[in-house]
């Protein structure tokens, strides 16, 4: 599941948070060793839209570093965050 399905899944499953997961890729989907974690609160009136605004907003938020941190093979970027 990937897109506005997967937020719509989670706002429709009662979840309390969503977020990121940045891992390398290998053969398998979604299946790589990660990297970094990041999560979000999920609001009780949020909608598929709003949640997918806040996701990217970490995607944003993140992507960056965690690339830059590979590339210079600085010390490892923490896995996982609140």
């Amino acid at each position: 599941m990937y897109g506005d399905a997967v937020h719509k899944a989670v706002i429709s499953a009662g979840e309390s948070e969503s977020g990121i997961t940045i891992h390398y890729v290998n053969k398998d989907y979604d299946k790589g060793e990660v990297i970094f974690q990041a999560r979000c609160k999920i609001q009780e009136n949020d909608t598929a839209e709003v949640l997918a605004e806040r996701i990217h907003n970490l995607e944003y938020q993140h992507y960056p570093k965690v690339i830059e941190a590979i590339l210079t093979d600085a010390p490892p970027y923490p896995t996982k965050t609140g």
